[in-house]
């Protein structure tokens, strides 16, 4: 592990190791650089603490990297903004998805979030490495240099600790981000209750009797009545990619879970099914 005065950053002789699929994309807008032996040097400078600084100021990244020079080099990068109408857009589409909202709460980036970008005809990563951009107080005219490369792949092990800093980049802050996608879901919850101008803590209290929301008082006629089993599944897989936490000593720990998820989903179905048909079963 090799710390910094604003990283901490763990690197191997051979990579940064298993990381989030956030980070891998990250990672191959530098890996597609055509200058090999650049980026041999760079990632030499990355593993052996030239980084001497990495901080994240608004919508730029500002580092120093030791080269052969006494004083540090200045390096700089920074991607486009969204503009205010571009990021309506795409909080708009989060905003329809509560998987989205979740995961994002949990800090996981959602797999399938350029799909929220979509809406506004932008993206969240940068497609190909020339729509980063940077600056090195270096004097190598070639952009990237090797100085702005060690930055890059020390930026991918930030965004395992924070994928806000992407949002950031773009122009909004985590808070401003959660804070704009909370008080949309709130406004479709209330759309969905059909309780306008009531907040959903009023909801909640309105509907707190779980008992009332299965009473039938009128008698049921039983030739009109057919049980059958669920049509649905369990609604794990509606559900995508659950904000789980990982455990790298127990790799199996999350699907093990899940299957017993399942099981035990589908073994109350079954008890559910047997008392609707009143038999014996107990719960």
């Amino acid at each position: 592990m090799t710390s910094s005065n604003n990283i901490t950053t763990q690197l191997g002789k051979d990579g940064l190791g298993e990381q989030p699929w956030w980070v891998l994309e990250w990672m191959e807008l530098i890996n597609s650089y055509r200058y090999k032996k650049r980026l041999e040097r760079a990632w030499i400078y990355a593993r052996e603490g030239n980084v001497i600084s990495i901080r994240f100021e608004g919508r730029r990244v500002q580092a120093e990297v030791q080269g052969t020079e006494s004083e540090p080099y200045k390096v700089q990068l920074w991607l486009d903004v969204l503009t205010d109408e571009d990021w309506e857009f795409v909080l708009e589409a989060l905003s329809q998805k509560a998987r989205w909202a979740c995961q994002l709460l949990a800090g996981i980036m959602p797999q399938d979030i350029e799909r929220a970008f979509a809406a506004s005809g932008r993206r969240l990563f940068p497609f190909k490495l020339e729509e980063i951009g940077s600056e090195c107080s270096c004097p190598d005219k070639a952009n990237p240099c090797k100085h702005i490369s060690a930055v890059y792949y020390l930026m991918g092990d930030r965004f395992t600790e924070d994928p806000f800093v992407l949002f950031q980049l773009r122009g909004r802050s985590r808070k401003q981000l959660l804070q704009a996608l909370a008080e949309k879901r709130k406004i479709i919850l209330q759309n969905q209750q059909e309780i306008p101008g009531a907040s959903i803590n009023q909801a909640i209290e309105n509907y707190v009797d779980a008992e009332k929301w299965w009473q039938y008082n009128s008698p049921l006629d039983p030739d009109l009545v057919v049980i059958t089993p669920a049509l649905e599944s369990s609604g794990l897989a509606e559900a995508g990619d659950l904000p789980l936490a990982e455990e790298p000593l127990y790799p199996q720990a999350k699907q093990i879970f899940l299957e017993h998820l399942r099981e035990h989903s589908n073994q109350k179905a079954q008890t559910a099914m047997l008392l609707a048909m009143a038999t014996n079963a107990t719960p």
